[in-house]
């Protein structure tokens, strides 16, 4: 009787176990993270006799969680693309509202600027209408401004932020490999796999990859090996690497993150990182934040532009040659900590067709000097061979450099990254607006045909002079331009309203001239200081193509701004919420699996208790049968 004996209790204690997996289910049944447990029997190895096998009762052979690293995995990844998205779509959205609003954006604020403009053309005379300008002026440059100094409070914030998920991504991975250790020593130890540390090392994962992009991989040991971004280790077994976010070498304000290197520099894996609240850090910074703070930039350095070269080519109130109107930042070379050699370098603006919203990384290789485009990463020329006499000249900037460099050494270019910060306004009295062009034009009191001519616009003060021309008609489509001494200086087919440009100024002439017929243009006098020939060429230079090598005015530039933030923005939210989707239907599918079912552990409880009571029975059967023999031997 001992078989039946035995048996029994080896199912006694066997269903007295899976009571008890199926107790700590239910009991576990809303504990965020807990994988179902499933008892595993198997048969025991039964006992040969003449007659056949006879079974040995029933083993535990483990109680395993229900767990697939393959769900886990999506569930892990689809998290950390939502909270990439949604970071990115959380910072753009701010910078979207602050650009786009309709009453203090920025297209309605460089409107208001331009309507101003139009309003001196009307009554060029008038300090009422010039004192508006001014404020405008004012205003434009202040809200520029406010723009920039958001952006500087963002931009703090969010560089807190990334020191600050560095930290905790750092606490999360050492924990996880003390529990790598905490689980390989459990399962060496008992060949059984410790599902509570298995499920508490599950939601570190699962947090850890709400800060980046992770992939686990279990070794044959149980442990568990946590690759971040790109494929770079964070966790190997037992041992976690130690993230440390540095000073960017270029600028100490910025942050980047690298992986501890003993006692040598940390090893640079911002560019690693990807998904996750860090990668949308990362991204907000280099695809929002950067290059609206440029195109701001390049906005006012295209609005100073203007209007200084303009305010140069007229003459204000008092009779006076028209003094510059804006000052802004000047371009930056920001030298990497690094540089071991002793050059220096200097910057001036160009062409201001040729500046984009890009920063630049300047390096020397050992024997020359190349420049890159931060935001694309590909090379650019450069002209010029860097001296004072011939500078580098690339994307809207001339550069000089000083000293000896060493081979590595580099600088950070950043055409505009300052300029609204060094933005103000020089004119303070009305009167200086240069409303009226430098030049004057007249008809010669003989002329016969009905030809007409404009006022002169100065449109190149630096070649300018103060001189007399005269424009002769030898024929009605012939003309030649003569200066004061009758030098000829131009000569050219007439063509009626088409400009005549010499001397840096272009008129034009329209009707029908007469042979003979003659106009002189020269300077201007204070009695033309009424004339709005001058601000209507500002109002002309504000919505001609100077930008974008030729393709955009300022206006298109701002709105090519406020669209591209606000596109961003929302294709970031839309993309967040189909990687919410993803995410739900991922940790559905994974709670499928490994969540506790209430009503098959219903089920399963019936059974198991009622083949418990079962191997009861069986052993009070036993116990029966045994006293019974028992009698009869000793009766």
């Amino acid at each position: 009787m001992g078989d039946i004996l035995n048996t029994s209790i080896s199912g006694l204690l066997a269903f007295q176990q899976a009571l008890t997996v199926t107790s700590n289910n239910v009991s576990n049944a809303a504990s965020k993270g807990y994988s179902v447990q499933n008892i595993n029997l198997t048969e025991a190895l039964g006992q040969g006799t003449a007659s056949g096998y006879i079974g040995a009762g029933v083993n535990v052979q483990s109680i395993t969680r229900s767990y697939d690293e393959t769900l886990a995995n999506q569930v892990r990844s689809s998290n950390s693309s939502y909270q990439s998205f949604n970071t990115l779509a959380t910072q753009a959205s701010q910078i979207d509202n602050m650009l786009s609003d309709t009453k203090t954006g920025l297209t309605a604020t460089l409107q208001s600027f331009v309507n101003a403009l139009q309003s001196v053309s009307t009554s060029p005379a008038s300090t009422a209408q010039r004192q508006v300008l001014l404020s405008n002026a004012q205003a434009l440059t202040q809200e520029l401004k406010n723009y920039q100094t958001q952006i500087d409070g963002y931009s703090r914030n969010l560089e807190q932020q990334i020191g600050t998920t560095v930290t905790q991504i750092n606490s999360i991975s050492k924990n996880i490999a003390s529990l790598n250790a905490q689980i390989a020593a459990a399962e060496g130890g008992t060949g059984q796999t410790p599902n509570q540390l298995m499920d508490q090392r599950d939601q570190l994962i699962d947090q850890l990859s709400q800060y980046v992009n992770v992939n686990a991989v279990t070794g044959s040991d149980g442990q568990m090996n946590i690759y971040m971004g790109t494929g770079q280790a964070l966790v190997v077994a037992s041992s976690a690497q130690q993230l440390v976010a540095t000073p960017d070498a270029n600028d100490a304000s910025r942050i980047n993150v690298g992986i501890s290197n003993g006692g040598n520099a940390p090893i640079d894996v911002t560019s690693e990182i990807t998904g996750g609240s860090l990668g949308g850090l990362l991204v907000t910074r280099s695809q929002v934040l950067d290059p609206t703070q440029n195109a701001l930039g390049q906005i006012a350095v295209g609005v100073a532009t203007v209007m200084n070269q303009q305010q140069a080519a007229g003459m204000d109130l008092t009779g006076a040659a028209g003094q510059p109107m804006f000052a802004v930042g000047p371009p930056q070379a920001l030298p990497s900590s690094t540089n071991t050699g002793s050059s220096s370098v200097t910057m001036t603006r160009g062409d201001i067709s040729q500046l984009t919203s890009d920063n630049y990384k300047m390096t020397y290789s050992g024997t020359a000097w190349q420049l890159q485009d931060t935001t694309t990463g590909q090379a650019v020329t450069m002209t010029g061979s860097g001296t004072a006499a011939d500078p580098f000249v690339a994307a809207g900037v001339s550069i000089v450099v000083n000293g000896a460099p060493d081979a590595g050494d580099n600088y950070v270019i950043q055409p505009t990254a300052d300029a609204v910060s060094g933005m103000s306004v020089l004119l303070s009295n009305p009167s200086q607006i240069a409303a009226a062009s430098l030049g004057a034009s007249a008809a010669a009191a003989g002329n016969t045909g009905s030809a007409r001519i404009s006022m002169p616009t100065v449109t190149d003060p630096t070649s300018w002079t103060n001189g007399t021309f005269t424009i002769s008609f030898t024929d009605p489509t012939d003309y030649q331009v003569t200066d004061g001494s009758g030098n000829v200086v131009a000569t050219a087919a007439y063509s009626s309203g088409s400009p005549i440009s010499f001397n840096g100024e272009t008129v034009s002439v329209s009707g029908i001239p007469a042979t003979g017929d003659s106009f002189t243009v020269g300077p201007s006098s204070s009695a033309n200081t009424g004339d709005n020939t001058n601000v209507l060429a500002m109002i002309a230079a504000m919505s001609s193509k100077i930008m974008s090598g030729g393709t955009a005015s300022l206006g298109d530039t701002a709105n090519n701004l406020v669209s591209a933030t606000g596109v961003l923005t929302q294709q970031a939210q839309a993309n967040a919420s189909a990687q919410q989707t993803v995410n739900q239907a991922a940790t559905d599918a994974r709670n499928n699996l490994s969540g506790v079912n209430l009503d098959e552990e219903a089920a399963k409880m019936l059974q198991f208790q009622q083949a418990y009571q079962a191997c009861a029975q069986m052993i009070q059967a036993s116990n029966t049968i045994f006293q019974s023999l028992i009698s009869a031997i000793h009766g």
